[in-house]
């Protein structure tokens, strides 16, 4: 199974329709859209997750097409350890 990431949707994109765009390609194991924890809208972009050779396939197809009046940016997702390092939190004393 590989998961990919999706950049760039429509603010409108839901987790249905991520999911029927990439059916075109294989069986999607699972589509989500991230939202925002504060707002609950779209961050813009989401993560499908396929079988190696229909993800493969999707990432292909998709990458660079046009949804909406958005162009897609499609790739396979990297582990989040890898994708940025946060740092340590800082805490903050009122005193």
């Amino acid at each position: 199974m590989k998961s990919i990431f999706v950049g760039n949707l429509p603010w409108s994109t839901t987790d249905a329709d991520l999911s029927a765009k990439f059916s075109e390609f294989g069986a999607v194991l699972s589509a989500r859209i991230v939202t925002d924890k504060f707002t609950g809208k779209s961050r813009g972009f989401g993560f499908v997750d396929m079988e190696d050779a229909d993800a493969e396939k999707a990432i292909a197809a998709m990458s660079g097409q046009k949804w909406g009046d958005r162009e897609l940016t499609v790739n396979e997702a990297k582990p989040r350890s890898e994708s940025r390092d946060r740092g340590p939190r800082r805490e903050f004393s009122r005193f």
